[in-house]
């Protein structure tokens, strides 16, 4: 068999869980040494220890916790070529008056500048190597309206910095893409099927492949996009959705059409 091709530092923040973890462990197959780097001490270790990484401890939201954690991966475990902005929090489909601005403040913290600024403290050190790739994890509900009024925006936000970041470090060779799930089987979205909260038949029906997408259906694309293979492409928001864009609004025509044998 084959061994994968050995590649550089790859950190993902939000790496202890969900999407995060799916990414560390797919990047790690792919033969990246893999920097988890999340606020939960214990799941970042064991994930860290699952793919053969190391864990960091540091919040998206806190940029001293943030540039220490950079300095000290950067210094003890290697130049970073990747970074995954996985980091994140969800919201409940609450109504405006509903929602506390508490809750809408730090959701707007963590998801949009989360992300803008673990994106500019790893691009302070591959800017001068004139190399590396940034993967945002965006949304799909950053390109439709929801009822979901804090992470809505906070992901269209970090869909239009994707681009934005991808002009300006273009020049020096940093590559900025973005990746936006669909609904996604996390165990945080499985915890809240289970409990009734959310109803699976909906969320599969509304997609034109009928189903959910898998967490490490995400992290294929992130793992491409942080590959030589994706060396051209730079600035673009690929959705991964199991065709949700495609198939919502055709219930406004009596929904999907199925072909029988």
């Amino acid at each position: 068999m084959t061994s994968p091709a050995q590649h550089g530092v790859a950190v993902v923040t939000g790496g202890a869980s969900g999407i995060g973890a799916a990414c560390c462990r797919v990047l790690a197959t792919r033969g990246w040494r893999v920097a988890v780097l999340d606020r939960d001490v214990d799941r970042a270790h064991q994930v860290a220890n699952e793919v053969g990484g190391k864990a960091w401890i540091a919040d998206v939201g806190d940029e001293a916790t943030l540039e220490k954690a950079a300095a000290e991966i950067e210094g003890n475990f290697g130049e970073v070529e990747v970074l995954v902005n996985s980091a994140g929090i969800i919201q409940q489909p609450k109504r405006p008056t509903e929602l506390s601005m508490e809750a809408y403040d730090q959701i707007v913290k963590i998801d949009q500048r989360g992300t803008y600024l673990a994106s500019v403290v790893f691009a302070r050190r591959m800017l001068p190597r004139r190399r590396g790739a940034i993967i945002n994890i965006a949304s799909i509900a950053g390109m439709r309206p929801l009822p979901l009024h804090a992470y809505s925006p906070a992901k269209a936000a970090v869909i239009s910095m994707t681009g934005c970041l991808a002009a300006e470090w273009g020049p020096n060779g940093i590559r900025v893409n973005a990746v936006s799930p669909g609904y996604t089987r996390t165990p945080a979205l499985q915890e809240a099927i289970n409990r009734g909260e959310r109803d699976v038949s909906l969320l599969e029906q509304n997609s034109a492949l009928g189903r959910l997408v898998e967490p490490d259906e995400i992290a294929r694309v992130v793992a491409f996009l942080a590959s030589p293979e994706a060396s051209a492409i730079t600035g673009a928001n690929i959705p991964v959705d199991c065709g949700w864009l495609a198939a919502a609004p055709w219930g406004t025509y009596g929904g999907l059409r199925s072909y029988e044998e």
